[in-house]
């Protein structure tokens, strides 16, 4: 279950009682099927186990599409975008383990999400026959969705009906802000970035011919 108890701004999930933080580094690339198929894996090591397990994308992705199936009340951060091709390059690697580093810093830190039982099965389990009845457990749990909710223990104090639903009101209309605030800045940030591309790109080429030239002026008469 999962606590939900009273702060001084009013209500807010319990924290974890376990506090734990998570490590992903080495990563590393493998072969099955006789070099068929290739993919990179990474050493996950969880502070409170100091026990590392190893894990590819695919057990991410998985772990991601859990929590959105299972807790639909809270916002869940992305995973790094899948890739087709380029997968191997080293920059590619690099980018996308930083990545998973900040996703993994938010799930360790939330009082929820670190709790999930599946999240605990990702971050333990070192046997495959294990791996495969744990991943089974959590596809078929029943607990998810509204069903959440039967799950929660609630604070006691009376809530007043009409606090509660103006602080619904309020984050409403917070939420509805935030949305249409970040599509503008993301059309405009996209905008930004095609004239970059475009005819701010030739200018500023321009710009660092004129530089080089001063450059060139400057060599012909070096210090003495």
């Amino acid at each position: 279950s999962y606590t939900i108890e009273m702060g001084p701004m009013g209500p807010l999930w319990k924290e974890s009682p376990q506090p734990f933080s998570c490590s992903i580094e080495d990563p590393t690339k493998q072969t099955k099927f006789k070099g068929i198929k290739t993919y990179i894996s990474y050493r996950v090591t969880p502070s409170h186990t100091g026990r590392p397990v190893y894990r590819r994308y695919k057990h991410f992705d998985w772990l991601y599409n859990r929590l959105l199936h299972k807790f639909t009340v809270i916002s869940v951060p992305h995973l790094p975008e899948k890739q087709a091709t380029g997968r191997f390059e080293e920059d590619f690697i690099e980018k996308r383990k930083r990545r998973l580093i900040l996703w993994m810093n938010h799930m360790t830190s939330h009082p929820v999400l670190s709790q999930y039982e599946g999240f605990e099965h990702f971050l333990m389990c070192a046997d495959d026959k294990q791996w495969k009845l744990g991943k089974r457990r959590a596809e078929k749990d029943e607990m998810v969705g509204a069903h959440f909710m039967l799950t929660l223990q609630i604070p006691n104090e009376h809530q007043d009906l009409q606090d509660v639903e103006e602080r619904i009101d309020t984050f409403k209309a917070f939420a509805k802000k935030m949305d249409d605030s970040v599509m503008q800045l993301t059309h405009v940030a996209s905008e930004l970035v095609r004239k970059h591309l475009g005819g701010f790109r030739k200018e500023f080429q321009r710009l660092g011919n004129s530089f080089r030239s001063i450059s060139q002026a400057f060599m012909l008469d070096p210090p003495h």
